[in-house]
């Protein structure tokens, strides 16, 4: 029978054969590589994170529910691991919540996993509509404190060092009451060693108000002139755990307008930090420390304040950095679509230069409305590319606009290192090519591998937490500094890296991005150095002192304390 044992043995022995001579052709062709990795993976739903925004968005269609979900990156229990906090909105007169409107303080456990722990630390509840996070060591005591912004007030939660935080409010004096505050950046003004505080206040509202706007009869959110604005707000670090309101003396209090983001940083390196504050349809502001208490507003000389054609722009977001490698401060901001968002590249004397259209940001941004932004430098290949995300205010702007959408992408822009961006949305990850009703983004390196991570919030949704895979294996250096004379935090301070290839500039900046904090460490990229290449390291200090290191290896994160 052809199907017996002694029939087959001839067959297997013809295929044996046929397989060993076949042998070294298939040698010969080596397997297919897998593809490169993305550069950023959603491990949101792997790390535990649960929690979602609330907007108690309402059929009276206050401006204020599409405006929240702040982010902050900190070490709050000071064991090395980057905590999230999230910040929730809240019920308005006619939008309520099935359940507990809560804030999210989400504890690294080391693992890749994260567990909330906001109710027994005492900041899972404020009795105000929340909107953004300003985290830092406001007392010098070793511990990141949180400050919270919303309306109609805000709250200090001051850190107590065991897992628990009080709320200081009403003694520290800082609620702010009565006005809608937006970001929040803590930066030491008058260089006394102790951080004060700005807040940016948005625009007149009341839930007792309710403006009726329609778009094509449908019932749709006011455009933003609707709300006249408000003057910022500067609190001064008393050093007792109290502050005082000085905004009418520093000249902040005549600055009135719609101020969203604030990033604290020396514009003109003099050693004094200086603020932009990007607001919404009222001029940007560059405000100059006058050293003695005081700023004027250099947003006009500066030319960064106006469109070309004398219009104010719709400004959400603001970061700085050095994304043209000469030592400078560069200031990218996000608007509203057909304006685009923003570069303003720095010089040393005023006016900026607008590399807005030169650096392709305009061509990639004009559909988006955008929101928070930060500098990164994704590939640790030595120069800082971009970061930002972006969703409408309104459902109903597809109903009138083919090009413009409601839930819109992310954008992650790569500098070729002369100032040229280029979205890289093929390679970014799936999470680069989905749309979101976008809001605040934090930037830190939350696993500690020497990568800058993400986090942004999405309105009425969950957040996304994106893993920086390091497809490009570039060496880094990561530095945790620690003020003495200075504040504690160090915010304020300029970085100089140089190694063999490079000097590359940083600072540790107050506030950036759109109501978020960030990771306090400074994580430079290296590019490809040499085997056994050391790197020196100069730090102007915010007290004025220089301290100078050398022979530093890379690839790790180096704790350094000011010594004056």
């Amino acid at each position: 029978m052809c199907n017996s044992p002694t029939a087959a043995k001839p067959r297997l022995f013809l295929i044996a054969l046929l397989l060993f001579a076949f042998t070294p052709v298939l040698a010969q062709h080596p397997a297919v590589p897998s593809a490169p990795p993305e550069i950023f993976t959603d491990v949101t739903q792997q790390a535990g994170i649960t929690w979602k925004q609330f907007s108690g968005e309402s059929p009276d269609r206050f401006l204020i529910e599409t405006m929240g979900g702040g982010v902050g990156f900190l070490d709050f229990d000071g064991d090395g691991l980057l905590d999230i906090f999230f910040v929730n909105g809240g019920e308005t007169p006619h939008g309520k919540s099935s359940v507990p409107v809560r804030n999210a303080l989400y504890r690294n456990l080391g693992n890749g996993r994260f567990e909330d722990v906001a109710g027994r630390a005492g900041v899972d509840r404020i009795d105000f509509y929340g909107m953004g996070v300003a985290a830092a060591d406001y007392d010098n005591d070793g511990h990141s404190d949180l400050f919270i912004t919303g309306y109609p007030a805000c709250a200090l939660f001051h850190n107590n060092g065991n897992g628990t935080f009080t709320d200081v409010s009403a003694k520290a004096g800082v609620k702010n009451e009565g006005r809608w505050a937006a970001s929040a950046a803590w930066f030491d003004y008058d260089r006394d060693g102790y951080l004060d505080l700005v807040v940016t206040n948005y625009a007149q509202f009341s839930f007792d108000n309710p403006k009726k706007c329609e778009v094509n009869g449908v019932r749709s959110y006011c455009e933003q002139v609707a709300y006249g604005g408000m003057p910022l707000t500067l609190y001064h670090n008393n050093r007792d755990g109290t502050f005082t309101d000085v905004s009418k003396g520093s000249g902040l209090a005549k600055l009135v307008g719609r101020a969203l983001g604030v990033v604290a940083i020396d514009v003109n390196d003099d050693g004094w930090p200086d603020l932009f504050i990007a607001r919404d349809a009222s001029p940007n502001l560059l405000l100059m420390n006058q050293k003695n208490g005081t700023f004027e507003d250099a947003g006009v000389d500066a030319e960064v304040a106006y469109t070309a054609d004398g219009a104010a722009k719709a400004g959400m977001g603001v970061d700085a950095g050095d994304i043209s490698g000469d030592g400078i401060p560069d200031f990218i901001l996000t608007n509203f679509n057909d304006q685009y968002h923003s570069l303003f590249v720095g010089s040393k004397t005023f006016p900026y230069l607008d590399r807005t259209v030169a650096s392709h940001l305009a061509a990639m941004s004009k559909p988006f409305v955008g929101w928070g932004v930060k500098f990164l430098d994704y590939d640790n290949d030595g120069n800082l590319d971009v970061v930002l995300v972006n969703g409408h205010i309104n459902e109903v702007i597809e109903s009138t606009r083919g090009d413009v959408k409601y839930r819109e992408p992310p954008l992650l822009l790569h500098n070729d290192g002369h100032g040229i961006l280029e979205n890289v949305r093929e390679r970014a990850g799936p999470t680069f090519d989905a749309n979101f009703v976008a809001r605040a983004l934090a930037t830190g390196d939350f696993d500690n591998d020497g990568d800058t991570d993400i986090v942004f919030t999405t309105l009425d949704g969950p957040p996304h937490l994106l893993r920086n895979n390091a497809r490009e294996r570039n060496a880094w250096i990561g530095l945790k500094l620690q003020g003495t004379k200075s504040n504690r935090d160090a915010i304020g301070s300029k970085i100089t890296v140089i190694s063999s290839k490079a000097r590359l500039v940083r600072w540790i900046t107050g506030g950036s991005s759109y109501l978020s904090s960030h990771d306090p460490r400074v994580l430079v990229g290296l590019g490809q150095l040499p085997a056994g290449a050391e790197i020196a390291v100069e730090i102007h200090w915010p007290s004025g002192h220089i301290q100078k290191l050398s022979g530093i290896k890379p690839n790790r994160y180096i704790p350094i304390v000011e010594v004056p």
